[in-house]
């Protein structure tokens, strides 16, 4: 047995969750907001904690300064039972955050880089993948500095027995490419939203985006919002409902999808079994402030899971 089920590989970085009436009046106004919550942030490291909620031993590669907010992320990590054997601390580096304005289900994202683009072939100990089951990279986009170097990092991956997932997810230049097409076809599962799918596939709809990923990766996964989710694999496309719930914040919904998607995956299940435990875990993460603070265990998403299925 390896001793990892999922080594997770991407930025780390906190975000800073304000809400309320949080449209800025420029011209020396002070506004005041409802509240603030400093939360684990970063798609990778929300995806992380998603999972090792569920029960899966996980470990995390990144980087982040020898600062402030280096060690509160380092610390919530561990805190939620992640490994941070891999993550690298620099101290000539700043660490990354976000600053997110939420308002309702929408939000808007202010994010200082730091060190988010700068993790890198060489602060990766391959030893921590080769003890995994399975590797996930999230925020392509963001890597600057690894990107060239995925397909290696993959390729390194498959000849250590590890199946493969990535998440995109937003692309800031709206380019949609930087050789992502190399990487999908070293993975085994691609789990963008729906308006990332149809970007990258260069398609006006779903239905085109879905033909085109089709002979490109073993298991599309697409996540829909409020109109659920779709998976597609051998041909056969499976859709979900998602689960009625009182939203607070849908940061990191997408996330806490995929660590569901991704136990299931993990554990055998079917496809649709998987994405309804998805579509469970994405929907439960949005019930408190912050991507991690809903996310739930195994034993609290089965019932809903059971729920949803005599909705759809």
């Amino acid at each position: 047995m390896k001793a990892f089920d999922l080594v997770v590989a991407g930025e780390l970085n906190p975000d800073l969750v304000l809400s309320g009436d949080v449209v800025p009046a420029f011209g020396q106004v002070e506004q005041l907001v409802d509240k603030a919550n400093l939360t684990i942030g970063s798609s990778a490291a929300i995806f992380a904690c998603g999972a090792a909620r569920l029960g899966l031993r996980v470990s995390f590669i990144g980087l982040v300064g020898d600062d402030v907010f280096g060690n509160f992320m380092l610390a919530a990590l561990k805190e939620r039972q992640v490994d941070t054997s891999g993550v690298v601390v620099s101290a000539g580096v700043q660490t990354g955050f976000s600053v997110l304005l939420t308002r309702g289900s929408d939000r808007a994202i202010l994010t200082f880089p730091g060190s988010i683009p700068l993790l890198k072939m060489a602060d990766i100990d391959l030893s921590i993948i080769d003890s995994a089951r399975h590797l996930h990279l999230g925020s392509y986009f963001l890597l600057d500095e690894l990107r060239q170097d995925i397909p290696v990092l993959f390729k390194h991956a498959r000849e250590c027995g590890a199946t493969i997932s990535l998440d995109t997810n937003y692309d800031p230049s709206e380019r949609w490419d930087g050789g992502l097409a190399d990487c999908l076809t070293l993975c085994d599962i691609f789990l963008p939203n729906e308006k990332e799918c149809t970007a990258i596939a260069h398609q006006e709809d779903i239905e085109g985006a879905m033909a085109y990923f089709s002979p490109v990766v073993p298991t599309l996964v697409v996540k829909m919002g409020e109109a659920g989710a779709l998976a597609q694999t051998k041909g056969k496309i499976v859709r979900s409902g998602t689960l009625p719930v009182n939203v607070v914040d849908t940061v990191g919904a997408g996330d806490s999808f995929d660590a569901g998607y991704i136990y299931g995956f993990l554990n055998d299940w079917d496809i649709e079994r998987s994405l309804r435990l998805a579509c469970v875990c994405g929907a439960l993460s949005t019930q408190a402030a912050g991507g991690t603070n809903a996310q739930p265990t195994l034993a609290e998403a089965l019932p809903e899971m059971a729920r949803l299925e005599n909705t759809i």
